[in-house]
């Protein structure tokens, strides 16, 4: 057990207000099998992200103050590409054709140039949580780490964000997140959705769908501020 859980410690702690919030969850026994999965799937294979940023998106931005969340699906499973953030990689990884297509709709949308780097960490430490709805995956293998619970403990994350008082913006990009809609009861919550950013997808309705004016446009309506998108 003293291995068990290497998540199951670093979740305890985060030192935002996401602790107090998804406590519960920890105690559940469908956290304990997914965390005894994921250290039996380390012992075998490489699995990304390091255990030390699998929560990386509630360390980064608190419960508090998220005001956008962007809805990703497995972290990358490269080698050094995953780090807790969906869509982001680290400073000196080369940019994911997704992350490639997500700053050209950037600079369309509302003329942010293309950064150099495709690390995400300064959205996130603007309220902008970014979360994928499965928190590890085996390297080389996409999806090898769903229907394992990650699923039930992200929802929970979801279903908290939208329990919020105070308005947010739900950015839902491709099939599998928009799945998720159904998790977002508050009327004063607004939820963008359009195709997913990869490369097989983005010409079918995610270029031009402009989810940076439009979230800042509502964050501005409901008497938030924006979120300065530039990095």
């Amino acid at each position: 057990m003293g291995e068990l859980l290497y998540e199951l410690r670093i979740f305890v702690h985060v030192t935002t207000d996401w602790n107090p919030v998804l406590k519960a969850e920890l105690s559940k026994p469908y956290f304990t099998e997914l965390q005894t999965f994921v250290a039996a799937e380390r012992r075998k294979h490489h699995v990304y992200p390091a255990e030390h940023n699998v929560f990386a998106a509630l360390h980064t931005t608190s419960y508090a103050d998220t005001k956008v969340l962007i809805l990703g699906q497995d972290p990358y499973h490269g080698e050094g590409q995953a780090h807790g953030l969906a869509f982001s990689v680290q400073q000196g990884v080369a940019i994911p054709p997704s992350l490639r297509n997500i700053y050209a709709e950037l600079r369309e949308d509302i003329g942010v140039n293309t950064p150099a780097h495709g690390c995400l960490t300064a959205w996130a430490q603007r309220g902008v949580l970014l979360l994928n709805t499965t928190l590890t995956v085996r390297a080389g293998q996409a999806g090898s780490h769903q229907g394992k619970g990650w699923e039930r403990f992200t929802d929970e994350v979801i279903t908290a964000v939208a329990a919020k008082a105070d308005p947010v913006v739900f950015i839902l990009w491709g099939a599998s997140a928009r799945r998720k809609r159904t998790l977002i009861t508050g009327t004063h919550h607004v939820v963008l959705e359009a195709p997913h950013p990869s490369p097989l997808s983005a010409h079918n309705g995610f270029f031009g769908s402009k989810p940076f004016s439009q979230a800042n446009n509502a964050l501005v309506a409901a008497g938030r501020d924006p979120i300065d998108w530039n990095l």
